[in-house]
């Protein structure tokens, strides 16, 4: 390529010369460069065909699973929802039916709880970090977490049997084969406490406070085959509303936390958030000055509004701590034997600390037992 000046009347001009091979390069590289040009719109489609079919492919598959995964909520919504109302239903019963009914019927939900620790216990997660009781010891534990509500019915007090029972598990622990562990012993004493030891107040709150509702509107038209006018006693109308506080605190939390909970309340439980836990404390305690007012017990509104904050601070307590150990644990849910809902310890970790909290409460706080 050269390049020349040529001058006219216009100015001078400068002209680039292209020698006669070059040119013809030049003539087939814009050829090809055309050809190109027409070919690749064709490529183009093709790629964008190909491009729309994966798109729609990608996007079939996320509706589907979108789809699948709200169909699974809603059914699990379902089964929580069904068997929800059924156990509320035979815990009302059961809670009404009082002295032995009552006392088998926790018996046998706290053996199931406690299995369901102590394998919690053995777990993988928790497990890695300690050792965990023998299996024969935790299986003896179970069973004498079960004959402790009835031995509370029996004797009328838990401290007998929750010396000997510890007095008798520590002996099994330390005079196992191996190297006996403080972890085992700990971990052991706890699931005595937690799983026997506090539920037992309940027995004490529904069978031991026997003094009679004089004030109770109900006592008069109750059914004499349902037990009459002696049926309504103090710890009858405590646990009633102490148990329906806690499914009023349950319920407000869940579905105000779901529709506005923002702010998580700990990272023990994501899940909860301040908004939630601010609901289920105000229905509780509406739920506490509602049944009070209804039942004639407790005479005064700020002891159930006590009551209701008692109520609703141990069931919080208790729902926690049992968090606390599935997440050291690495599971979802303590047990599968309640659809929707898990194990035992799932749906009645509310009212682990809250049965001995309410019974310290009427005992000691309220005069007369509030009547």
């Amino acid at each position: 390529m050269r390049f020349g000046l040529i001058f006219d009347s216009n100015g001078p001009r400068g002209v680039f010369r292209i020698p006669r091979g070059n040119l013809v390069k030049l003539k087939h590289q814009r050829l090809i460069t055309a050809v190109a040009k027409a070919e690749q719109p064709e490529q183009i489609d093709d790629l964008e065909k190909i491009d729309e079919e994966v798109n729609e492919g990608t996007q079939i598959s996320v509706e589907e699973n979108s789809d699948s995964e709200h169909q699974q909520k809603a059914s699990q919504l379902k089964k929580r929802v069904i068997f929800g109302l059924g156990i509320g239903v035979s815990a009302g019963g059961v809670v009404l039916a009082g002295g032995w009914v009552f006392t088998m019927a926790l018996a046998v939900a706290v053996f199931i709880g406690a299995r369901e620790y102590f394998e919690l216990v053995r777990s993988r997660g928790i497990a890695t970090g300690m050792t965990p009781p023998p299996r024969y010891v935790s299986r003896v534990c179970s069973v004498i977490c079960a004959l402790m509500p009835i031995l509370t019915l029996y004797f009328g007090n838990i401290d007998v049997s929750v010396t000997s029972a510890a007095f008798v598990v520590a002996m099994a622990l330390l005079l196992q084969r191996g190297n006996p562990r403080f972890a085992q012993l700990s971990s052991t004493m706890f699931g005595l406490f937690y799983c026997g030891y506090l539920p037992c107040f309940w027995i004490k709150l529904r069978c031991g406070l026997a003094a009679p509702a004089l004030n109770t509107r109900v006592v008069a038209s109750w059914p004499v085959l349902l037990g009459g006018r002696t049926q309504w006693t103090v710890g009858l109308v405590a646990t009633l509303i102490s148990v329906s506080s806690i499914i009023a605190a349950d319920t407000c939390a869940f579905i105000w936390g779901k529709a506005f909970g923002r702010t998580p309340l700990t990272s023990i439980s994501p899940k909860k958030t301040w908004e939630g836990a601010l609901a289920g404390l105000g229905g509780c305690i509406a739920t506490s000055i509602i049944l009070a007012k209804t039942l004639s017990w407790p005479t005064n509104v700020l002891s159930a509004v006590a009551f209701g904050f008692l109520n609703y601070f141990g069931s919080l307590f208790g729902d926690l701590t049992e968090s606390m150990i599935k997440r050291d644990a690495g599971v979802k849910d303590s047990g599968s034997l309640i659809p929707g809902h898990g194990g035992i310890l799932d749906r009645f970790d509310s009212y682990i600390f809250t049965g001995a909290l309410a019974y310290s409460f009427v005992k000691i706080f309220l005069p007369l037992y509030g009547v």
